[in-house]
């Protein structure tokens, strides 16, 4: 959680399955943080493009309403980026 916090603290995360999956085609994403209640469908598509990028990927173990507290966002998060 910590990291997460140092990520965004720094201006380097991003935020949303859609940023993150353009930012992965780039290859300008180093980690993936996925909620575990993250769509299958988006998880699967992230998780896909991380292995041919070789990027890691942490599965969380708190749900989207919690990620979006830990980023100090009004709205739920199922999914953090750190660009490199």
């Amino acid at each position: 959680m910590q990291e997460i916090r140092n990520i965004l603290e720094k201006g380097k995360g991003i935020i949303g399955s859609k940023v993150i999956i353009k930012k992965l085609n780039q290859k300008l994403i180093s980690k993936i943080f996925i909620a575990k209640n993250c769509k299958e469908e988006i998880k699967n598509d992230i998780e896909k493009l991380a292995r041919i990028s070789e990027v890691e990927v942490v599965n969380l173990d708190i749900k989207n309403e919690e990620l979006g507290i830990l980023c100090r966002k009004p709205f739920n998060i199922s999914v953090v980026g750190a660009l490199k």
